[in-house]
């Protein structure tokens, strides 16, 4: 199961209590104070795990805690620190204030670490608190109470080419062909309900990833079909391609539709590179095969069924990519 958007309670450990202690041994007299200090509280810690690429884990488990710090003890022992609640997330998730929406991290490299919340601060033992005029201090501080936060969590996959078509356009089918990607295939639409990730390789040395994203229909950005709530993973990607099926009745208008529905989702969508192909040609006569669909538009017609293109595909792919730079 594939979730990309959930919400957790986070809260960090609270920090231990300061030691009021006195030295006392036979033939010491006076010995002062010796309590030790608390332990700090845990953090709450956030880790990309290129291993993940979901937020399953975190639609069943919404609460996580850190560890409280221990108090300190006498001899000016301090107490052991509370242990981090280390929270694993697939590379490409963002995290923010369930309330305000505030943007409070984004881990988009393979084990990066954000702190997000800060544990509480030990207290002091009265050792801490001796002075030359007062060397039999009474008290010790208590520890700092751990903070709170509700978050949530939005995973939007990383990928250099983002697949963009109406459903039953071939982009499962393209995946499978050209990389090891094994998404579900059929006869009708909306057969990809969720993002499908695969690494086609160039050569012996080089590779890009690719990403087949549910198909979008005329008004994906309003929440009709799968589209709208896989549109963010686009965002992620360095290059879109846009496939138009060249048996549809009206290839042109299909690709003016696909085209609004990212701008109307995001304007930003509009300045990344983007290559049109044309698919399905192994459904034509031969003889309209080598034809223009889109008044010069299409950078290459290809059939994922017979292999014709495909390979001019990849390396036209790996052009684009190696000049993109991933809008973020």
């Amino acid at each position: 199961m594939f979730v990309d958007l959930t919400k957790i309670y986070a809260r960090s450990g609270s920090g231990g209590k300061g030691c009021k202690s006195f030295r006392r041994e036979k033939y010491v007299p006076r010995g002062g104070p010796d309590g030790g200090d608390g332990g700090d509280g845990g953090d709450v810690v956030f880790i990309a795990d290129s291993r993940l690429a979901t937020l399953l884990d975190y639609r069943y488990q919404q609460h996580l805690r850190a560890g409280h710090g221990a108090s300190g003890s006498g001899k000016k022992r301090a107490g052991r620190r509370g242990d981090d609640a280390e929270i694993p997330v697939p590379v490409g998730t963002l995290v923010k204030d369930a309330e305000t929406g505030e943007l409070l991290a984004d881990l988009t490299e393979p084990g990066q670490r954000v702190v997000l919340i800060m544990g509480g601060r030990g207290g002091r033992g009265n050792a801490r608190f001796a002075t030359p005029t007062n060397r039999t201090p009474e008290h010790a501080q208590p520890g700092q109470a751990g903070s709170e936060r509700h978050l949530e969590l939005e995973l939007k996959l990383i990928a250099d080419v983002g697949l963009v078509g109406h459903p039953n356009a071939g982009k499962s089918t393209l995946l499978s062909r050209i990389s090891a990607a094994q998404p579900k295939i059929a006869d009708y639409p909306f057969t990809t309900l969720q993002p499908n990730l695969g690494i086609v390789k160039c050569g012996d040395y080089d590779s890009f990833v690719m990403a087949d994203i549910p198909g979008l229909i005329e008004g994906a950005h309003e929440g009709k079909g799968l589209g709208f709530q896989f549109l963010r993973h686009i965002e992620r990607t360095r290059v879109l391609l846009f496939m138009v099926d060249v048996t549809s009745p009206n290839p042109e208008r299909d690709l003016a539709v696909l085209k609004e529905e990212l701008n109307q989702f995001s304007p930003k969508l509009r300045e990344k590179p983007a290559m049109l192909i044309a698919t399905k040609l192994d459904l034509l006569p031969p003889e309209q095969r080598g034809a223009s669909f889109f008044e010069g538009q299409t950078d290459l017609g290809i059939s994922s069924v017979t292999g014709q293109g495909l390979d001019a595909l990849i390396q036209k792919l790996r052009h684009y990519v190696r000049n993109a730079t991933a809008i973020r």
